[in-house]
């Protein structure tokens, strides 16, 4: 008889292969395209497998993109330092991490920053999202209130921000810039740039 923690443990192995393999493919040759049989091989599962641990592409789709969205929502609340800091150096501090995480794991920026798709994510998939930002422009409108950051909607300097971080984070996942590159820091500084008040 099977010992049910060794096959518990071997369940959760593959279904966490199932999560990546999808990730992978829905980042590089996008949801459409990616098929069923495709995740499987990938995995290395056959693909009947995909259906004892999800519903389809789409509860995988749900299931990878809740993951990073989650992720990027503790990156932007773990302080890195004891000490608070000023907007600027907050906002550069989590662009850096996003950016070293894109050198190790595109996929995994790429599902953090992506919209499209949006007309399969569920409400939890939606929820997440919502979750990342808010946390993303919470520090945004704190900026803003302490004459950081131009005044106007926090979401909009948000999404300005984070254009130019997720502009980074391709360069760096398809291996045009290096973790070393000097155009990493000057995007950075490009992004405060463009939400940064002006002062006379």
């Amino acid at each position: 008889m099977a010992n049910p923690t060794t096959t518990r443990r071997n369940g959760e192995a593959t279904r966490q292969r199932l999560l990546r393999a999808a990730l992978d493919l829905y980042t590089t040759i996008g949801f459409r395209a990616t098929t069923t049989p495709a995740i499987a091989a990938r995995a290395g599962v056959a693909e009947g497998t995909i259906y004892r641990h999800f519903s389809g592409k789409e509860h995988l789709l749900n299931e990878v993109y809740r993951g990073a969205q989650r992720w990027g929502a503790g990156l932007v609340r773990e302080p890195e330092e004891e000490r608070p800091l000023g907007t600027a150096e907050q906002l550069r501090q989590i662009g850096g991490r996003l950016l070293e995480a894109a050198a190790r794991d595109p996929s995994l920026i790429r599902m953090l920053l992506r919209s499209r798709e949006e007309q399969h994510l569920d409400e939890g998939s939606r929820e997440a999202s919502r979750e990342f930002r808010g946390a993303l422009r919470q520090v945004v409108a704190s900026g803003e209130s302490e004459g950081q950051i131009r005044s106007g909607p926090p979401e909009l300097w948000t999404d300005v921000w984070l254009a130019l971080v997720a502009f980074a984070s391709e360069r760096i996942g398809a291996k045009e810039w290096s973790s070393e590159s000097q155009e990493i820091g000057m995007t950075l500084d490009a992004a405060w740039d463009a939400i940064a008040a002006r002062h006379p």
